[in-house]
């Protein structure tokens, strides 16, 4: 065997297994952008900064969210490329499941709170 095919073959090895791990750069940007993403909220809410507090909430969930994004890219190493793209549409079915149960949950809850019965109402009924 010569020495540019080790090297070539060698090369190739290095290529097939960088694909799946970052670099300390990446893994540096993760944590900078996780430690900004978490400061923000956490001074927001204690800082009382927004007075609205629907408002606060919004954003928090924001910066969760992307967060978790942030996540999923520098720690995960997730992307379309990664797998096959297989690990990208396990993902989408996972947060299309998510989003199903999470509205179905929403509307139970919103008539069950609409067709409850009111406690005045049951005086009426020859209950209290």
């Amino acid at each position: 065997m010569s020495a540019a095919h080790d090297e070539t073959a060698h090369h190739g090895h290095d290529d097939h297994g960088a694909a799946g791990h970052g670099s300390m750069r990446d893994y540096v940007i993760g944590f900078v952008l996780s430690v900004i993403l978490t400061a923000i909220p956490f001074w927001l809410v204690m800082g009382d900064v927004i007075a609205d507090k629907s408002l606060a909430a919004i954003i928090i969930v924001a910066f969760a969210a992307v967060q978790v994004v942030v996540h999923m890219v520098y720690f995960l190493h997730m992307n379309s490329k990664s797998e096959g793209g297989w690990t990208m549409m396990a993902l989408l079915f996972t947060i299309m499941v998510v989003v199903i149960c999470l509205a179905g949950v929403l509307w139970v809850m919103f008539h069950l709170a609409t067709n409850m019965m009111p406690i005045h109402d049951m005086s009426n009924m020859g209950m209290g």
